[in-house]
């Protein structure tokens, strides 16, 4: 199995097998804490060989700086099929859709995948404080 894709994004769709991403990003700024990202997107394309066929566990945990679970572990499964004479390897997009996660601190956050409980990937999330914008005209 190898990971082809793995981003944080504003927004995602799959049609027909094409993923389409909208707005990639590895850090939201934030004025006060805590701060709620109202929507966001995390996209994926796993490419699995003939000999992968079958089931597959994903997990993906969003976990702060000191390791803690931002929220709970997201754990779709994925079932790869392959039709006779078909190609050597299928790709499979999977989309997950994230509302109203909550963010107590700023820092480093990280975005980790697993498949079949093996590390595949991680993408740094920073949350960072907004500086001050200066009110009226000098």
């Amino acid at each position: 199995m190898k990971v082809e894709l793995f981003v944080m994004c504003d927004a995602a769709t799959e049609y027909q097998g094409k993923l389409n991403i909208l707005g990639t990003f590895d850090a939201i700024w934030a004025r006060s804490l805590p701060v709620t990202h109202p929507l966001c997107a995390l996209a994926l394309r796993l490419r699995f060989s003939e000999e992968e066929e079958g089931e597959h566990k994903v997990t993906i945990n969003i976990l702060d700086e000191d390791g803690k679970p931002v929220v709970r572990s997201f754990e779709p499964a994925v079932n790869v099929q392959f039709k006779e004479g078909a190609l050597k390897s299928v790709a499979v997009n999977m989309i997950l859709n994230i509302q109203g996660i909550k963010f107590s601190d700023y820092g480093a956050y990280s975005i980790d995948l697993s498949v079949d409980g093996t590390h595949e990937a991680s993408l740094p999330l920073y949350l960072n404080e907004a500086p001050e914008q200066k009110s009226g005209m000098n």
